[in-house]
C-alpha cells in the first residue's frame, strides 16, 4: 500500500481534489493500492503494510503545515521510500535540516537536470508545472538533481530513498511518480 499524505489546511479540503487524488490516479494506473491520510492525523509511525509514502502538494497559499513541521517527525524513522511533491519537498527539507524561503513560481517552467537520476525525465531539461510560493534549500549532504532559474527543483537523500520535487508531476511528468513507485516494495 502507498500512503498519500495530505498536508492541506484541513482534511477533505480542496487540496484533496487538486493535489492528492491526481497522484492517487497515477498510483492506481500502476496497479498499486493507496490510501490517504491527513498530516494532522498521522501517528508517530507509518501504518503497517506501507510500502512507500508520497507527501502531496497544497494550494498556493495553503502553508499551515510549515508551522506544524513537528507533525512530520515520523519521517525520520519511516523505513520506506518517500517522495515529497512541492509542499512535500518543503516538509522533507525542513524535517531533515534544510530551509524554506519565499520563492514563487506558477505555470510551466524549464527544469534543468544537474544530476541524472531514474526518477527524473532524461537530461538536459524538461518542462514542468509549478505552483508554489516557497522554495527550498535541501539539507546538508542531500544531492540536488534538478534546478530552474528560480530554485532547486529536485533533491534526494543519498543515504535513504527520500526524494523531493518542487514541480507537480501529477499535472505533467507522471513518470516521476511511476519511477518512484518502482522503488517501493510490493
Amino acid at each position: 500500500m502507498i500512503l498519500l499524505v495530505d498536508p492541506g489546511f484541513r482534511a477533505g479540503s480542496l487540496s484533496m481534489d487538486e493535489f492528492v487524488l491526481p497522484v492517487g490516479r497515477i498510483v492506481e494506473r500502476s496497479e498499486r493500492d493507496w490510501r490517504c491520510q491527513h498530516y494532522a492525523d498521522m501517528e508517530t509511525e507509518i501504518p503497517v503494510g506501507t510500502e512507500g509514502v508520497i507527501i502531496c502538494g497544497t494550494a498556493l497559499k495553503d502553508n499551515g503545515f510549515l508551522a506544524a513541521i513537528d507533525r512530520f517527525d515520523w519521517l525520520k524513522k519511516a523505513g520506506v521510500p518517500v517522495l515529497g511533491i512541492c509542499a512535500g519537498m518543503q516538509v522533507l527539507c525542513l524535517v531533515f535540516g534544510g530551509t524554506v524561503r519565499e520563492g514563487c513560481e506558477i505555470g510551466m517552467t524549464e527544469v534543468h537536470v544537474t544530476v541524472p537520476h531514474p526518477i527524473l525525465p532524461p537530461p538536459p531539461s524538461f518542462q514542468a508545472y509549478e505552483l508554489h510560493s516557497f522554495s527550498c534549500e535541501p539539507p546538508a549532504g542531500w544531492e540536488t538533481l534538478a534546478v530552474s532559474a528560480a530554485c532547486v527543483q529536485a533533491t534526494r537523500d543519498p543515504h535513504h530513498p527520500r526524494f523531493g520535487v518542487m514541480f507537480h508531476p501529477e499535472v505533467r511528468n507522471d513518470r516521476v511518480v511511476e519511477a518512484f513507485l518502482e522503488m517501493c516494495g510490493g
